[in-house]
């Protein structure tokens, strides 16, 4: 199956970088270019894509509210993932990207072989941070964030078990599957299954989401605490 890709980014040299390495993969086809969150949300009116690669900091429209616009309706299961791209490392614009609903966010000076291993990775419901990564950013911006009495009392988190709970503590506080699954003497296809069940029961697209709702729910708080 070929991962149709769609490239936004306001400079045209860097799109010409990135169609050029991915039109040598067999598996992968740049279906549309757009400069800007204006021209990519009209493109996809029209065309099929499977995968964005989206940069944060655009004219008209920058990608953090066009990947809100795109990701919306989470339980849309043919919406295009979204990967951002960012020039900075806790890059603002990408915490707030992940809150909006992208699927993750690279560096835009990522070696080839790991944006094309990211890029198979999204398209196939995975998200491509690095869990440690995320909490690192999270740790920088959470405390920024307004607080609001909603969020800590959140009902949805009744729905874990304390099973599928201590799991996604474990996984908002940076630790991979293998890792957990040592932690708690588990077998690996164990946890990815009971991360596979949280995510479902709480309408989450990936473990980047999860991430984000521990912290927004005080589960975990910046420094990497938990409750």
């Amino acid at each position: 199956m070929t991962i149709r890709v769609m490239l936004v980014d306001d400079q045209a040299l860097l799109r010409t970088g990135f169609r050029m390495v991915l039109a040598a993969q067999p598996d992968m086809e740049v279906v549309a270019e757009a400069g800007d969150g204006v021209q990519a949300l009209e493109v996809l009116r029209s065309t099929k894509v499977d995968v964005i690669l989206m940069d944060v900091r655009m004219p008209h429209l920058d990608g953090v509210e066009a990947t809100r616009r795109i990701c919306e309706d989470g339980r849309n299961e043919d919406a295009p993932k979204v990967l951002i791209l960012t020039t900075f490392d806790l890059d603002e614009y990408a915490f707030s990207a992940l809150k909006a609903g992208a699927s993750g966010f690279m560096l835009k000076d990522v070696p080839p072989s790991e944006l094309l291993g990211a890029i198979r990775a999204v398209e196939s419901g995975d998200a491509v941070v690095a869990p440690s990564t995320t909490r690192r950013l999270l740790d920088r911006f959470t405390p920024m964030l307004p607080a609001t009495a909603a969020e800590p009392d959140r009902p949805e988190l009744g729905r874990l078990t304390e099973r599928e709970r201590e799991v996604l503590l474990l996984v908002a506080q940076g630790l991979s599957n293998g890792e957990i699954a040592a932690k708690l003497v588990l077998s690996e296809a164990t946890v990815k299954t009971h991360v596979g069940r949280i995510l479902t029961k709480l309408s989450l697209r990936d473990r980047v989401q999860a991430v984000v709702l521990a912290y927004e729910t005080g589960l975990v708080r910046a420094g990497g605490s938990g409750s």
